[in-house]
């Protein structure tokens, strides 16, 4: 009934709305048909809508602005070479950068789901172009003729990947990433004096400082920007002037490295033609590549999240080595209940950008003959994977890492009682009677300093300075 009934009030939805849209008709090389008048599209975008109403997910904003950046760039190249002229070309670049901008943002509704070469999101972005243009130049410009000149969608898709792609990492993640290493850096070097119980196969070890502990979880997020920094030089060669299979069919000779030039100067980032263009037609093992050093950073800061749940879990019935901050109440029945929400959240992240690998895996190798036909969906899970793990380190940092507590009296209370510190008298008294002095320690709750006083013949004194944790830490600073 709930589902008849749901159905009634979405049909009498779209028959309202229907209503409500006055049209204009358009034509394309397949015939006639209606558009919303006030749209800036044209023929193709409004076929793309009617045909691929799955997601209702439009291409990310990100990705459209690469788009127009390309457009932007090829016009200018296109004047250049004589190919364009002057005004025509001034028009579609003045319009380009304007939806570079984030203007017109709701004139791109074609669905990620679409035409696996992106066609159709190539062909909005041309028509709207276009129409923008030819309002600002008083007479008509073509999506084709003009906004296209010299490219195809089989260049210009795969190029806004790469651009789109290496545009986030430089503003989004890998400043969030530093930003991210910097913070467990400072903290880890706040807490450098505190020695805590060491943990291995979640049971009790040797200990360590929290320095230490921490700096661990600095060096992979500082590994990871390393990663995604050596993927950057194969970013940087683009598909552009390999057109429709990589032959540079219908652009000039000088295209691509003109084009790369101008790009470069547009966004002052260094870009060159690839170095074969059917590779980069063909195939996208560079944006599977980026997608699984962004799976290790994903990885990474799993790890960083869970070992804070741990760390902070309790506050009586765990183990409860800190205290993260209280940013809201962590159950609607149980009172004072407060949950680590942060590290939640961002395993959460995680384990999307996981699965976003995955999926771009298998678009990866659906590269058939001379182009990959699943490029939309690369281009929108590389995206929203960097976009995440951007606002993840970034939250990670700043609501988690930067204000946690420690609870020395719980951490001191369990150094003292851990029987595995006598492992750093099996070089004294051997490794069997080592083991009798923990299992005795353990089964008597007792610290693990009196039981080897009174079952070994080495003095307190002695026991002392083998047994002392800090020590054990190799750590040279004095403990607080």
């Amino acid at each position: 009934m709930e589902s008849v009934t749901l159905t009634r009030i979405t049909l009498l939805l779209e028959v309202e709305s229907s209503i409500m849209t006055t049209w204009r008709e358009e034509k394309d090389s397949l015939g006639v048909l209606k558009v919303p008048a006030d749209a800036l599209y044209q023929a193709q975008t409004q076929r793309a809508v009617d045909n691929f109403p799955l997601s209702g997910i439009p291409m990310p904003a990100r990705f459209i602005a690469a788009v127009a950046l390309i457009k932007a760039a090829a016009a200018v190249v296109n004047v250049r070479l004589g190919l364009l002229d002057e005004a025509r070309g001034k028009a579609i670049q003045g319009a380009a950068l304007r939806v570079a901008a984030g203007e017109f943002a709701d004139q791109f509704p074609v669905d990620v789901f679409q035409t696996g070469s992106g066609t159709s999101t190539n062909m909005n972005v041309n028509e709207v172009l276009a129409t923008l243009a030819s309002r600002a130049l008083g007479e008509g410009i073509s999506p084709n003729d003009h906004v296209n000149l010299g490219q195809s969608s089989n260049d210009v898709i795969p190029t806004a990947i790469h651009l789109a792609a290496t545009l986030a990492l430089h503003e989004q993640l890998l400043p969030a990433l530093q930003h991210l290493a910097t913070t467990i850096e400072a903290k880890g070097k706040s807490l450098a004096g505190i020695t805590k119980t060491g943990r291995t196969h979640l049971m009790d070890a040797m200990p360590l400082t929290f320095a230490q502990e921490l700096s661990g979880w600095a060096a992979q997020i500082r590994q990871g920007q390393a990663r995604l920094e050596s993927t950057l030089p194969r970013l940087a060669r683009l598909a552009q002037g390999g057109t429709a299979v990589g032959t540079g069919i219908n652009a000039h000779p000088n295209f691509a490295v003109q084009f790369c030039g101008e790009l470069s100067a547009i966004t002052a980032m260094a870009f060159s033609p690839a170095d074969n263009f059917f590779e980069a037609l063909s195939c996208q093992d560079t944006a599977v590549e980026l997608s699984g050093q962004l799976r290790v950073v994903a990885v990474s800061l799993m790890k960083i999240a869970n070992d804070l749940r741990w760390m902070n879990s309790g506050p009586l019935a765990g183990l409860g080595e800190i205290a993260l901050t209280a940013l809201q109440p962590g159950s609607s029945i149980m009172p004072g209940k407060v949950n680590p929400v942060i590290p939640e959240a961002v395993a959460m992240v995680a384990a999307q950008v996981m699965g976003n690998d995955a999926t771009i895996a298998v678009a990866g190798q659906s590269g058939n003959f001379q182009l990959n036909v699943m490029l939309p969906v690369i281009a929108y899970n590389l995206l929203q994977s960097i976009g995440l793990l951007a606002n993840a380190a970034t939250v990670l940092a700043d609501s988690a890492i930067a204000g946690f507590a420690v609870n020395r009296d719980n951490i001191d209370k369990a150094l003292a009682l851990n029987p595995i510190l006598v492992t750093a008298l099996n070089p004294v008294i051997g490794y069997q009677r080592a083991a009798e002095i923990a299992k005795a320690a353990y089964q008597q709750k007792r610290p693990i300093l009196d039981v080897a006083e009174e079952m070994c013949d080495l003095s307190r004194a002695e026991l002392e300075i083998l047994l002392d944790p800090h020590l054990l830490t190799g750590n040279d600073q004095a403990p607080d």
